[in-house]
C-alpha cells in the first residue's frame, strides 16, 4: 500500500472526475498526498493511474453510507500515519427540471449526497482532524448556495444549507485548531451539468445552458480556489467571476438578483 512520507494529504470525496479528480492533479502536483474516494471505481482508477499510485490511497466510498466511511478513514489514516490536513467533502449530485417533474426518491438521493454525505464525512473524519495541527475541511458548496436557483430548488435548498454547515463549524470548531471553508463555483465543466430531471432525460441542464450563453469556468480554475480555500484566510471562495457577481449582488442588491431570476425563469412548455 502507498503511504504519504510524511507529505501533507487531503482526503477527496468525488475524486473520479470533476472538480474533485482536477483537485487531486493539482495537490499531487504540489507533492500531496491524495486519498481518492467515489463510487466509480472505473473513474478512480484513471486518476490514480494518472497522479501516480504512490500518490495516492484508492478506495470505493458512498458518501451516504456511515460503515465506509469508517473503512475509507481507516485506511486512509493507515496511509498517513494518523495524519489528514484537509478533508475535501467535494462529492455532489443533482437533478435539473422543474419541481413536479423531479420525483420524492430523486430528491431525497440528492439531499442524502449533498447534505447528509458533508454531514457524515465531518464525523467520520473529526477525530484524525483533531489529531493533525492545522487541519482543514473544504465543502463544496455552490453559487446555487447563495442564490435560489429555479429548476435546481432542492439542489440549490442542500447547497444553501452546506453553505450555513461551514460557517457554523468554522466557527464551532476554532478551539480544535481546524478551519472549516467552502467552494463555491459558478457552472464548471464537469459531468455535473449533465443532469436532468431523471436519470436518461434527454433534456440536459448543459443544453439549456448553451441556448441562454451562459459562461462555464474550466474545472482547473475549481482546483485552484480549492488550494485556496485549504490554505487561506476567507469562509468561502466563490469560483468565477460570475459567482462573486453574485455574492455582490445578493449582499448589496438582493432585490434586483432576485427580481433577475424570476425574469430568467422558462416559460413551461
Amino acid at each position: 500500500m502507498a503511504g504519504s512520507g510524511g507529505r501533507k494529504s487531503i482526503f477527496i470525496t468525488g475524486a473520479a472526475s470533476g472538480i474533485g479528480a482536477e483537485t487531486a492533479r493539482y495537490f499531487a502536483d504540489r507533492n500531496w498526498f491524495c486519498g481518492l474516494y467515489d463510487v466509480n471505481e472505473a473513474g478512480l482508477k484513471e486518476v490514480a493511474d494518472e497522479i501516480g499510485r504512490n500518490n495516492c490511497h484508492v478506495a470505493q466510498l458512498d458518501v451516504r453510507n456511515r460503515a465506509e466511511w469508517s473503512q475509507a478513514v481507516t485506511g486512509f489514516g493507515e496511509a498517513t500515519e494518523g495524519a489528514m490536513n484537509v478533508l475535501f467533502n467535494n462529492a455532489g449530485v443533482g437533478r435539473h427540471g422543474w419541481f413536479e417533474d423531479v420525483s420524492a426518491d430523486d430528491n431525497d438521493w440528492v439531499i442524502d449526497v449533498n447534505l447528509k454525505g458533508v454531514i457524515n464525512g465531518v464525523h467520520a473524519c473529526l477525530p484524525m482532524l483533531r489529531d493533525t495541527p492545522g487541519a482543514r475541511i473544504v465543502n463544496t458548496a455552490s453559487t446555487a448556495g447563495i442564490v435560489g436557483s429555479p429548476q435546481l430548488a432542492v439542489y440549490s435548498a442542500t447547497k444553501f444549507a452546506v453553505r450555513g454547515l461551514t460557517e457554523a463549524l468554522d466557527a464551532e470548531f476554532r478551539d480544535l485548531d481546524i478551519r472549516v471553508t467552502s467552494l463555491m463555483p459558478w457552472f464548471i465543466d464537469t459531468p455535473i451539468l449533465d443532469m436532468g430531471a431523471a436519470a436518461g432525460a434527454n433534456v440536459k441542464m448543459s443544453d439549456q445552458l448553451r441556448e441562454n450563453g451562459m459562461t462555464v469556468y474550466p474545472v482547473s480554475m475549481a482546483a485552484e480556489r480549492a488550494w485556496e480555500a485549504a490554505h487561506g484566510k476567507d469562509v468561502h471562495y466563490m469560483v468565477g467571476k460570475d459567482a462573486e457577481r453574485a455574492r455582490f449582488m445578493t449582499r448589496w442588491l438582493p432585490g434586483a438578483i432576485r427580481k433577475r431570476v424570476k425574469a430568467q425563469v422558462p416559460p413551461r412548455s
